[in-house]
């Protein structure tokens, strides 16, 4: 008998906050616990209906703090856990985001920008939290920060934030901003066998003799967890590989260097960006989240016009992509930024350019999105 063939998946259409949702689904997440807030609310009301579903566990907290609190726990007991918020909630959730870049607990925060400071614009656009995303939680740190451009990608990458999150033993921060959030689209989710799932290094020694926190040739050490038998010490202070506190300096550079060592040494996995039409190009667009959806049509614009204009979108913005900058400013690109803030990412961009080639920053921050032909004045005043 021939064997039937399978059906091919149907297409759906989405919302970017539920396709997150779905994407956390996918890389195997079962347990969520958060705070409404707009305009990230439609993942926690998704989550709450699906993760019943697949066995999973949904907690709507008391607020953020508790939220990342409630994750950080889950994760240590060894189940994939995230939560979702936007700028206010996210700066609550800053010092337990430190606590799990100290003690290497994996998770996702998903942050679903809006205008800010304070309450800001609760219902319009922003890509203000770049640097919070960054910088928020006090001390030295490396962090990772996703942003998506697609509803298909809101699928994709949440995926990616997953394994990038358990293969590297850190929180990965998702950068949505509220235009790809609401926004619908035509997306095909993936059957699960379809999707590539990472999980956790687990000990290969027995729970007596586990170092929780010991170096490896890849810097990221095995994660013991405490319902198979692994219990150990799990602290915010500095702590040797056993997890226990420590003043010692032999024992504290070390500490810290290894946690930027394994994410630094794994930039080329790490790092995504996607280039358009830059090989010949005179003037280039940089652009990330839905500005980017933007830049592409004034690239094509501009294009239609003899211009020699190219894009590169950022999907990865920390770490910053430095090695997809540096061969455009040597080159002598100028680089457009569009961005719906004062200059984050334009900031990120002239220290790598260090002025070798000309950066031309478009802002917005009135709430609404840059379109195509404000991106296209900028390269036209650049050109003349």
């Amino acid at each position: 008998m021939t064997p039937m063939k399978k059906p091919e998946p149907k297409a759906q259409l989405l919302q970017g906050n539920e396709a997150c949702a779905e994407g956390a689904i996918a890389a195997g997440c079962r347990f969520f616990a958060g705070y409404p807030i707009t305009p990230a609310s439609e993942i926690a009301e998704r989550l709450s209906v699906r993760l019943p579903q697949v066995d999973g566990v949904f907690i709507q907290m008391e607020d953020e703090i508790a939220s990342m609190g409630a994750i950080i726990g889950a994760s240590l007991a060894g189940v994939k856990s995230m939560t979702a918020t936007s700028g206010p909630g996210f700066s609550l959730m800053q010092e337990n985001i430190g606590f799990a870049c100290i003690a290497e607990v994996p998770c996702v925060v998903v942050d679903v920008m809006r205008g800010g400071p304070s309450t800001g614009l609760p219902t319009n656009p922003s890509q203000g939290d770049v640097m919070q995303a960054r910088w928020g939680t006090h001390g030295d740190h490396p962090i990772i920060a996703l942003c998506p451009s697609s509803v298909q990608e809101c699928f994709t990458l949440t995926v990616r934030a997953f394994n990038f999150s358990e293969k590297y033993r850190t929180p990965v921060i998702f950068l949505m901003d509220e235009v790809v959030a609401h926004m619908r689209e035509k997306v095909v989710l993936p059957d699960p066998g379809q999707v590539e799932v990472v999980n956790r290094v687990k000990p290969s020694v027995p729970p007596e003799w586990f170092l929780p926190y010991e170096d490896t040739s890849y810097g990221v050490p095995p994660m013991g967890i405490f319902g198979e038998g692994y219990r150990y010490h799990v602290t915010g202070l500095v702590h040797d590989i056993r997890g226990f506190p420590t003043l010692r300096q032999d024992e504290i550079e070390p500490f810290i260097l290894r946690l930027f060592r394994k994410i630094s040494s794994h930039v080329e996995d790490i790092q995504l960006f996607e280039a358009h039409q830059t090989e010949d190009a005179q003037s280039v667009i940089v652009a990330y989240g839905c500005v980017a959806r933007s830049a592409y049509r004034a690239m094509v614009q501009a294009r239609a016009k003899g211009m020699k204009v190219g894009l590169l979108r950022l999907i990865t913005l920390w770490p910053f992509p430095r090695r997809a900058i540096e061969p455009l400013a040597k080159a002598g690109k100028a680089l457009v930024v569009p961005e719906m803030n004062m200059g984050q990412i334009s900031r990120e961009v002239k220290r790598v350019v260090q002025g070798a080639a000309p950066v031309i920053r478009v802002n917005k921050i009135d709430g609404t999105l840059i379109g195509p032909h404000e991106i296209l004045e900028a390269l036209e005043e650049e050109k003349s």
